[in-house]
């Protein structure tokens, strides 16, 4: 089950993010960038001392949306 919502976490984090940012990948991709969004976003959340803003739910998307858009943002300039 866990992985099921860490899926769905991750396909809305790339959403976000993609909208945000105003790229995107499709549902594939999108998936993929908040994935590793997630692991980007729970670190440096973790390095800032920051723990789960809002509960669990809500905290783990606005972590992975935050990873996301950084890496979207560092992906951009690496496509330059």
């Amino acid at each position: 089950m866990n992985i099921i919502v860490t899926c769905l976490i991750g396909i809305l984090a790339g959403w976000l993010a993609g909208m945000i940012m105003k790229k995107g990948f499709g549902l594939i991709g999108n998936l993929v960038v908040g994935l590793v969004g997630s692991w980007i976003g729970m670190w440096l959340f973790g390095l800032l001392g920051i723990g789960n803003i809002g509960g669990e739910i809500i905290g783990n998307i606005i972590s992975s949306t935050v990873g996301a858009v950084i890496l979207l943002f560092v992906i951009g300039l690496f496509k330059k």
